[in-house]
């Protein structure tokens, strides 16, 4: 049998509170699946998040096709939704959020993000490709500055260049797969609350360990919860698997 499984958390880590939410939805053979990060230090951040997401999802609702320009629509949507709260709140103007989707069928996979929640690829066991951060150690990275591995706790892993909510365009970049997705195929969703602990051949491990979405973020958020200090950020994460024919 075809189709997805997905398995999702959201936790507030060692914070009061969660600013990040996810949430996904099904129609026929295609899926959007949407993961926002409420931006630390604006108010309002769960709010942006959740309207993000929302927003996302309604127009997935509205049209269900699998195309970039469908695609780009939704997350236009959703930038706008956090425009218009910010327009007609003004307690709410200075509310942020990051944003990665994926939309999906047994036909075709296409993604896109703005900020530094993170879209994985993997194929075989393998991952193939990953968004890059809309941020400034990201930035360095590309420039040879630092290594890619000195992304995750760098000083100004904080400073990103793209958001929702920051500008009047979502500055969102757009990834596609290769062809069509393959059985077993994998997809993983996540906010820098959760990426920065997991490092990908630890990802790659722990998918190769079981073929369960549910279980390989259950072994994923282990190895959050052995490195993560007490006031660690909040973390989320999609897990998203193509079932074999």
């Amino acid at each position: 049998m075809s189709g997805f499984e997905t398995a999702s958390i959201s936790n507030a880590g060692g914070r009061d509170g969660n600013e990040d939410w996810c949430d996904f939805r099904m129609n026929g053979k295609s899926g959007l699946w949407v993961l926002a990060d409420g931006l630390g230090g604006h108010r309002g951040g769960e709010i942006a998040s959740r309207l993000a997401v929302d927003s996302a999802l309604a127009s997935f609702a509205a049209d269900s096709r699998v195309a970039p320009e469908i695609l780009t629509g939704h997350i236009e949507r959703a930038h706008a939704a956090v425009l218009e709260r910010q327009r007609v709140e003004s307690d709410l103007t200075g509310m942020r959020t990051t944003i990665v989707m994926l939309l999906a069928s047994d036909e075709a996979a296409l993604w896109t993000h703005s900020g530094d929640s993170r879209l994985y690829w993997f194929r075989a066991g393998k991952l193939r490709a990953q968004t890059k951060d809309h941020s400034v150690p990201q930035r360095l990275a590309d420039a040879g500055e630092i290594r890619p591995e000195e992304i995750r706790f760098h000083e100004d892993r904080s400073r990103l260049l793209r958001s929702l909510g920051a500008r009047q365009e979502s500055g969102a970049t757009n990834g596609a797969l290769p062809g069509k997705p393959e059985p077993g195929d994998a997809f993983l969703l996540a906010s820098d609350g959760f990426w920065e602990y997991v490092t990908e051949p630890e990802m790659e491990a722990d998918l190769d360990a079981t073929s369960d979405p549910q279980k390989w973020l259950a072994l994923m958020e282990a190895r959050l919860h052995q490195r993560a200090t007490t006031d660690n950020d909040n973390y989320s994460a999609l897990a998203v698997r193509l079932r074999g024919n």
